[in-house]
């Protein structure tokens, strides 16, 4: 018989966010594994499921998740909150199972990022999941760059003792006005999101205790605007814009010169950063 692995999503926040199937699948699975076991126990307890649980998490899957694989013809996998595979150890399960030959199946159900994605009022029809930001250095400040300059919306995790810091880095990075919206307890009693540009996001949230999973989504870069000459022919200016910073560049003018000098000669302000970027003076101006 060929094994099985069932990812069951869990609640956010709300219990009764459960679905039935995600509940009938933990009855009948013949193993029941979960990131934390007590947090895990609390939602069979609400739901009345009698059952053993098998610790796996980050520090245990590679050790534990190959027995219970042959052990058992089918493991039902919860994570802390969500959908198992979405920045914690189910990816990391997903790639044991199927190297094993076993059937994978994810259930759908709660997840964090698409409430935050739809409630920010932001564009939905293309956007990136970025997860959680490398925390300091080069990588951090790549990823931060490619946020700056995608053209589709955002969406990052964060913890709430790290959410001022990097607000603060997206209004360096993306320019204060980028519109954004911070989600935060989702689907409990005291959910709330935020809209506003990434500077008042900052000013908010540094200024009070932030609690509870948080998430980030952040407006793509705006579109190149297009003008018309006089016989009405369509221009487009980010070719005039680039030209003309290459020659600002190459009298080597780069770095918050280069933008601050773009803007004055009126280039918009988000074009303005993202060509700064792109040329910066130093390593200590990205």
């Amino acid at each position: 018989m060929t094994k099985r692995v069932t990812l069951v999503p869990t609640p956010i926040g709300n219990l009764g966010d459960v679905t039935a199937r995600a509940a009938q699948v933990l009855r009948d699975a013949d193993q029941v594994a979960a990131e934390d076991t007590r947090r895990s126990r609390v939602l069979l307890d609400h739901l009345g499921i009698d059952r053993p649980l098998e610790r796996l998490d980050a520090h245990t899957m590679a050790q534990r998740a190959p027995a219970l694989l042959a052990q058992h013809e089918w493991i039902a996998y919860l994570t802390d909150a969500g959908t198992p595979g979405i920045s914690d150890p189910g990816v990391d399960l997903v790639r044991l199972a199927i190297d094993a030959g076993a059937i994978v199946e994810v259930l759908p159900g709660p997840t964090a990022f698409v409430p935050a994605l739809v409630a920010s009022g932001l564009p939905t029809a293309r956007f990136t999941f970025e997860g959680f930001l490398p925390r300091s250095g080069a990588a951090r400040r790549r990823r931060l760059r490619e946020i700056a300059t995608s053209d589709a919306t955002s969406i990052i995790y964060e913890s709430p003792t790290r959410l001022a810091a990097t607000l603060a880095d997206l209004a360096k990075t993306c320019g204060p006005d980028r519109a954004a919206s911070v989600s935060r307890e989702l689907s409990k009693l005291y959910e709330e999101t935020r809209r506003g540009s990434v500077e008042e996001l900052h000013a908010h949230y540094a200024s009070v205790t932030v609690k509870g999973e948080v998430v980030v989504v952040v407006a793509p870069a705006p579109a190149p605007r297009e003008d018309t000459d006089g016989d009405g022919q369509t221009l487009t200016p980010s070719l005039g814009i680039d030209e003309l910073a290459t020659r600002l560049v190459g009298a080597g003018v780069r770095g918050r010169l280069l933008r601050d000098a773009l803007i004055a000669l009126g280039v918009q302000r988000n074009a303005a950063y993202k060509l700064a970027l792109a040329h910066p003076h130093s390593a200590t101006d990205d």
